[in-house]
């Protein structure tokens, strides 16, 4: 892999390298990027992998190579700004009320927080001890973490943010230092979020490059997608109504609420789900009233001037309009590139979205992610079939050439697992080469496979009693040290609310704290439980004992009513193919094959991964197909097998 990323900077070619857990790939990425003239960026998928890059692996790295390259190479970390404090934000954190407030107009300093003494209230205080002594304003660094409610009311999105030149706390801005540090660091380490608002805002984020690595590729495209969609609620137009209140003529005020509650009569009677025959007039009624209100009050608004009293909430609510006015005039145009769906809350919140996004970002990934910048995409998931193309078109790369052997058929024919022999030509394609590494695993004395085949199929969201006391027979079993990995945040929260209630094991949720802490007290507490959702099946590396089993409560397909990749199935469908086949399947292998990854990290490892969804055994066609897609693991259906081996690990742990 270093070879084949060497040759690639140097013959200036794109380069897909599929190589499994173990393998040691972030170092064969980042050893051959320190010889590259001039700063390398390195995107991860998750939060989680970034960290471990920057707090293990590029410190081991830059260490072991000072005395051969004669300097200690540096590196930066680059996030978005809102995992940055903002002191402006900070400065108004006790003054702006949360959302459920009781009284819309309170006065700012009368009662400070309702409820200061509760939870929320605490955190701010503590929010604002920290800021005063922070280096760095990170929000990984905060420990104990805050939730996510809490840093919300003294973060920044990237779209409110007034500018360094113009915030009067610009000379101190946390952010804008990190980009200091990125701009002066040989390598810099972002995440695909950050790198797809980078490619849709003309890549003036992230500093010029000549090499690109992008770890987890597989994920990209759908962060792209994500980057690039929006939503009209009668919420946020509220909202952004009165934070433009002071600044707008009353007229315009009064337009943008007769928009959002024109807004609400249009979603009111309409199912969540994709809008197939264009806007209901209603709802069209609704979104040409915003777009006029919102012109309207931009134009009142005007440039922000030097001598603004307020740039910083003048900003931001010229930003809040302008992402109703593009969204209100994306949604108008009806373009056949986009999609458009209504969503519906199934918590019970009533909350109605009109949303929009790209049926496809190929297009966008051919234009801004290859042009003037060798690209290396590496991932354990990039083959499907034995091919690199259903991926390589999902990255906007054109189809490969016929498939020659790849480096797993190789190892597997002539050397020990892992092993690359001069026999393993990568495949080639226009502009682009791949290459499959293999595996140094011995999967099936490793680990087990179990699939829950008596339980009934999965069928309402949330997690179902039956597959709830199966997660808990499993878990007490082998004593905590348990990843759970969730198709809902529902389910997951149900999960660790019946842990807590019947064990007392420490029991870790997703949104309770940044998520690299948690990852961090998983690692480090023995008995704990991890649970969450997407983002917690890939980049999570815990080797060794303090995770021992790997639960996953459903098959990961696309739900039948996602709008996405209802559409794209559509599409597939109409020009003569299965959707369910090329677009579903497809997708639920690469997210299965991630999640199970993460119990087998070094060749040390032992471990249960327990599907608690029975159609991995009893599904005709798909099923065999998505374990054939897996590592082949020792393979069973009976719970007492799985029980006795975490049994026995427990045991051998106590030893």
């Amino acid at each position: 892999m270093v070879a084949a990323i060497d040759k690639a900077v140097r013959d200036r070619e794109h380069l897909l390298v599929q190589a499994g857990t173990g393998t040691g790939k972030s170092l064969a990425y980042l050893t051959p990027a320190l010889l590259v003239d001039g700063p390398v960026v390195v995107s991860t998928a998750t939060l989680a992998l970034q960290n471990q890059l920057v707090e293990h692996d590029l410190p081991r790295l830059a260490a072991a190579v000072e005395p051969v390259l004669g300097k200690k190479p540096t590196f930066a970390v680059l996030k978005g700004r809102h995992h940055y404090l903002c002191l402006a934000k900070m400065e108004h954190a006790d003054e702006e009320a949360p959302t459920d407030t009781l009284f819309d107009d309170a006065p700012p300093r009368a009662t400070q927080w309702l409820g200061e003494a509760g939870k929320l209230g605490k955190q701010i205080q503590r929010l604002q001890a920290w800021s005063e002594k922070t280096a760095t304003g990170d929000r990984d660094e905060l420990d104990p973490g805050v939730d996510d409610t809490a840093w919300r009311q003294v973060s920044m999105p990237a779209r409110d943010c007034v500018g360094a030149q113009k915030c009067p706390y610009g000379a101190e801005c946390f952010a804008e230092a990190s980009r200091a540090r990125a701009r002066e660091a040989d390598i810099v380490v972002t995440n695909h979020s950050l790198l797809a608002v980078d490619m849709l805002a003309d890549r003036h984020i992230v500093p010029p490059h000549k090499l690109l690595i992008v770890d987890e590729a597989h994920e990209l495209a759908d962060r792209v997608s994500s980057a690039a969609q929006a939503e009209l609620t009668p919420d946020a137009i509220e909202r952004t109504a009165k934070r433009a209140r002071t600044l707008i003529p009353p007229a315009a005020a009064e337009s943008l609420a007769e928009a959002a509650d024109a807004l609400t009569v249009g979603l009111a009677d309409l199912p969540a789900g994709r809008l197939t025959t264009g806007l209901p007039p209603l709802v069209r009624q609704a979104v040409t009233l915003l777009e006029t209100a919102t012109r309207a009050a931009l134009t009142a608004i005007g440039d922000i001037k030097a001598d603004d009293p307020d740039p910083v909430r003048k900003q931001q609510a010229k930003a809040a309009l302008g992402d109703l006015s593009d969204t209100a005039q994306r949604l108008l145009e009806e373009s056949d590139f986009d999609v458009a769906w209504v969503e519906r809350s199934d918590l019970g919140s009533g909350r109605r979205a009109l949303v929009v996004a790209p049926l496809s970002v190929a297009g966008t990934l051919a234009q801004g992610l290859y042009a003037d910048r060798t690209v290396v995409a590496t991932s354990a998931t990039l083959t499907l079939g034995g091919r690199f193309d259903t991926v390589a078109r999902s990255l906007g790369l054109p189809a490969a050439t016929p498939a020659v052997p790849s480096a797993r058929t190789a190892v597997a024919e002539t050397a020990a697992p892992g092993a690359l022999t001069a026999d393993a030509p990568p495949t080639t394609g226009d502009g682009w080469t791949s290459l499959d590494v293999g595996s140094p695993f011995d999967y099936p004395k490793q680990g087990i496979l179990y699939v829950a085949a008596h339980l009934p199929r999965p069928a309402a969201s949330g997690l179902p009693d039956q597959a709830g006391a199966e997660l808990l027979k499993l878990v007490e079993a082998l004593g905590g040290r348990t990843l759970g990995l969730f198709s809902s945040r529902r389910a997951a929260t149900q999960a660790a609310e019946l842990l807590r209630a019947r064990t007392d094991l420490p029991i870790l949720l997703q949104g309770e704290e940044a998520l690299p802490l948690l990852v961090r007290k998983f690692r480090e507490d023995k008995p704990s439980c991890l649970f969450g959702v997407m983002s917690l099946w890939q980049g999570v590396d815990v080797p060794g004992d303090a995770c021992q089993l790997v639960v996953i409560d459903r098959l990961p397909f696309p739900r039948p009513d996602e709008p996405l990749a209802a559409a794209r199935a559509a599409a597939v469908d109409a020009a003569g193919g299965s959707g369910f086949a090329s677009v579903s399947v497809p997708i639920a292998a690469i997210r299965l094959a991630q999640g199970v990854g993460r119990l087998i990290r070094s060749t040390g490892d032992k471990g249960v991964v327990a599907v608690l969804d029975s159609r991995l055994e009893t599904a005709r066609g798909y099923g065999a197909f998505l374990r054939k897609s897996l590592p082949p693991f020792w393979y069973t259906t009976r719970p007492d097998v799985a029980v006795g081996a975490l049994q026995r690990l427990a045991k051998d742990a106590s030893h």
